[in-house]
C-alpha cells in the first residue's frame, strides 16, 4: 500500500515528507495506522557519521495507533485494537524469557540498525529503492507501519491514543528505571540528573512511589519549575556549578546523600556528581551512554556505592505500560504535561524546538502531513 512517511535521506540532512510503498504484514506481524509518534533524541543518532544505521531511513520509535490488519498467525491482538509500540526483541533468548527483553541478545541489531535482520525491506520509495524501516522494529514517522505482533501493547480505547507513544520509550525508561531497577521506596530519597522526558518521568514515578525527597537537577530553570509542579521536593539549578558543587547541594538537601540517583545526561562530570551525592550503599542508575571511561573512586567503593547501566527501564512493555496508564488515570503520572503536538509535516520545527529546550517531548501527528 502507498503511505506517507518522513525519510532521512542523508547524514546531517533534514527530514523529508515522501510517499512510499509499504508491504503487507507477514504471518506474525500487524499493520498499524499511526495516531501519534513521539520524537526522541535517539531519532537523531543516524545523522551522525559512522553510526550503525545508515540513510535512507524512516525513524521514529514511540508510536501509537490502531491495528488495521494482521497476519494469519497473530492470535493475541485483533484488528481494531488500540496499541502502543515499543522496542523489538526476539522473545526466545534467555534475557527475554527471564523478563528482561531490553537485554535481548539481538537488541542492537533489531533496534539500532534500522533494517530487518531477516533481509529485504518492507518499504520502497517511488523509484523502487529500499528504505530502512525497522528502526526499533517500527519506524513510526509514517502514516502506517508494519510491526511484529509481540512488540505491540494493547491499551484501552478511552485514553488519548495520539499522546501515548512516549509510554513506549521515554516515559517507560524513566518510570521503569525508578520502579524496576532502583526500586525507589516509600520514605526514601532520590536525585534525578536531567529534567527531560526521561528525567521528569522518573521524578513523577518517584513521587508516585512515595519517596520523601525527590531532587531534580538541570540547567534549565523552566524545566526545574515543571519538576516542582510534578512533585519534586527540591531542585538544583546546575548552570555555572561544578560537579562537586552540584553533589554538595544534593547531599545537603537530602541530609547526607540520596539512597538512589538517576543520570539521564550521559555527561561524565554529572555522573561523578551523581556518585558523590549518594549515601553509603546508594545506587546510581545510568540511562545514557557516556563518551569516555567512568571512574569510581576507592572511597565510593568502600562505602558500598553501586553504578549500574539501565536500558529501556529494564521493563517488560506489556506489563509496565498498562501500569503507567493506570497511574496517569489516577493523576500520579501526568506525562501529558511534557508533550507538545505538531503536524508531522512540521517535524523539522519540532526538532528545533526540542533542541532549544522549548519543547520537552514533541509528538508528531501523522494525520497532518503537509
Amino acid at each position: 500500500m502507498r503511505i506517507q512517511s518522513v525519510v532521512l535521506r542523508e547524514r546531517g540532512g533534514p527530514f523529508k515528507i515522501e510517499d512510499v510503498e509499504l508491504a503487507d504484514p507477514g504471518p506474525d506481524e500487524v499493520l498499524v495506522e499511526i495516531a501519534g509518534t513521539g520524537f526522541c533524541h535517539t531519532d537523531l543518532l543516524p545523522r551522525s557519521h559512522g553510526f550503525m544505521a545508515e540513510p535512507p531511513l524512516i525513524l521514529g520509535h514511540e508510536g501509537s495507533g490502531v491495528i488495521t490488519a494482521k497476519g494469519a498467525a497473530v492470535r493475541d491482538v485483533a484488528v481494531g485494537d488500540s496499541v502502543v509500540l515499543s522496542f523489538d526483541h526476539c522473545g526466545t533468548c534467555t534475557a527475554c524469557e527471564d523478563g528482561h527483553p531490553a537485554y535481548c541478545r539481538s537488541f542492537w541489531g533489531r533496534n539500532m540498525v534500522g533494517r530487518s535482520k531477516a533481509g529485504g525491506e518492507r518499504v520502497l520509495d517511488m523509484a523502487g529503492t529500499p528504505i530502512g524501516a525497522h528502526w526499533f522494529g517500527q519506524s513510526s514517522f509514517a502514516s502506517h507501519v508494519v510491526v511484529a505482533a509481540r512488540n505491540v501493547v494493547p491499551v484501552p480505547k478511552d485514553v488519548p491514543l495520539e499522546l501515548l507513544g512516549p509510554l513506549g520509550c521515554g516515559v517507560l525508561t524513566g518510570a521503569g528505571s525508578v520502579s524496576r531497577v532502583l526500586r525507589v521506596a516509600e520514605g526514601s530519597s532520590t536525585a534525578v540528573f536531567g529534567a527531560g522526558t526521561v528525567g521528569l518521568s522518573a521524578v513523577m514515578a518517584a513521587v508516585a512511589a512515595g519517596a520523601d525527597r525527590v531532587i531534580a537537577v538541570d540547567l534549565h530553570r523552566s524545566r526545574l519549575d515543571l519538576a516542582l509542579e510534578l512533585g519534586a521536593t527540591d531542585v538544583v539549578h546546575a548552570a555555572g556549578l561544578s560537579s562537586t558543587e552540584i553533589a554538595e547541594r544534593v547531599v545537603k538537601l537530602s541530609e547526607g546523600g540520596t539512597h538512589t540517583a538517576l543520570d539521564t545526561t550521559g555527561s561524565l562530570p554529572v555522573v561523578a556528581a551523581g556518585v558523590a551525592a549518594l549515601r553509603t550503599r546508594g545506587t546510581l542508575g545510568m540511562v545514557s551512554a557516556v563518551k569516555g571511561d567512568i571512574v569510581v573512586s576507592g572511597d565510593a567503593l568502600a562505602t558500598g556505592k553501586t553504578v549500574t547501566g539501565i536500558l529501556a527501564g529494564d521493563a517488560v512493555p506489556r506489563m509496565l505500560i498498562p501500569e503507567l496508564i493506570d497511574l496517569w488515570r489516577a493523576g500520579h503520572l501526568p506525562f501529558d504535561r511534557l508533550i507538545r503536538t505538531y503536524p508531522i509535516g512540521d517535524i523539522n520545527q519540532a526538532e528545533a524546538d526540542m533542541a532549544s529546550g522549548l519543547t520537552i517531548k514533541p509528538v508528531l501527528i501523522p494525520g497532518a502531513f503537509s
